[in-house]
């Protein structure tokens, strides 16, 4: 373990250092390139939230639960409601061919999938939903979460760095936690009863588990920072489709790979985290280090299935 820990220090370190030395040795070509960039939308998005603002003459609870409640759950439906096609009719083709578990969910169980989404809308409405009061009380203290002025672009990726160590942090240990014998028999299980999970399965769980592993380690980033409204929209919608995606049961060209937490949901003991960087210090996933699946465990950049380019050995005979 100690080995591991150190071989993690010094890559992080010569990442780090490398990093460091190309930015300082291109930091003003790169600041002056970016900034041209970003000024003409960076005045844009200021002023659309200006009108956006003023249309709700400045009503805090109003804006903030568009933002932290409809804004982030239209993004997940609208992207589910296309996997869903797909998950039931087999159309459009093209997608289908990337089904990670091939001949599962082929098609999917619609009495399965009624009650999953249940399940979803359930935790969201009488969970997620109640649980933005205390969240709202909390960011109206910070001050700047209704400000008129918009975080600056810069701000705002150094906000999305935090909300996702925090984010693997959390989930993490609260999944491996539920994971116990006795939590995951009463809790947990639930959640695995789909051992080739679909995108709307990422908030198919128990309530313990949905406070627990869904909520708070995605609310606690923002709370922290005291983080203005439109970026704890971005992040609650970028948090909702990146679990969508790795439910999802496809590895779509272009796409974050899902193939980690598949495996997941596939051996159960494997892959608890979210980035993989807490699961490679605690050697949980030294098993899914040896499959195929590993080796797929990235962005497809071509339209050729990985299930095909990178295919699992073929089984014994017995």
């Amino acid at each position: 373990q100690e080995v591991k820990l150190w071989h993690a220090m010094k890559i992080t370190a010569f990442v780090l250092a490398t990093g460091l030395l190309v930015f300082t040795a291109l930091a003003n070509s790169v600041s002056w390139y970016v900034q041209n960039i970003w000024d003409p939308p960076g005045h844009f998005w200021q002023t659309t939230w200006l009108k956006f603002y003023y249309l709700f003459d400045g009503k805090e609870w109003t804006i903030f639960l568009l933002g932290a409640a409809l804004v982030p759950s239209l993004a997940f439906w609208c992207f589910n409601g296309i996997l869903m096609v797909a998950d039931v009719t087999g159309k459009p083709a093209f997608i289908t061919r990337y089904r990670i578990q091939l001949g599962k969910n082929d098609p999917v169980d619609t009495k399965k999938l009624r009650q999953a989404i249940y399940i979803a809308l359930c935790n969201q409405f009488f969970i997620s939903l109640p649980m933005l009061v205390p969240m709202f009380y909390i960011m109206k203290r910070w001050g700047n979460t209704f400000s008129k002025e918009l975080p600056t672009f810069y701000w705002f990726l150094v906000e999305l760095s935090i909300f996702t160590l925090i984010e693997e942090i959390l989930f993490y240990y609260t999944h491996r936690l539920v994971h116990l014998p006795l939590l995951y028999k009463h809790i947990h299980k639930k959640h695995h009863e789909w051992t080739a999970p679909i995108g709307v399965v990422s908030v198919y769980a128990h309530p313990v588990e949905h406070i627990l592993s869904n909520t708070l380690p995605v609310m606690t980033g923002p709370m922290i920072m005291g983080s203005h409204i439109v970026s704890i929209a971005a992040w609650f919608s970028i948090a909702l489709i990146t679990t969508s995606i790795s439910h999802c049961g496809y590895h779509l060209p272009f796409l974050p790979s899902p193939e980690f937490h598949d495996f997941h949901h596939l051996k159960f003991n494997q892959c608890y985290g979210v980035l993989g960087v807490l699961d490679y210090l605690h050697g949980t996933d030294t098993v899914f280090r040896q499959t195929k699946a590993f080796e797929r465990h990235r962005v497809l950049l071509s339209l050729t299935p990985l299930s095909e380019s990178i295919p699992d050995a073929p089984r014994r005979a017995e």
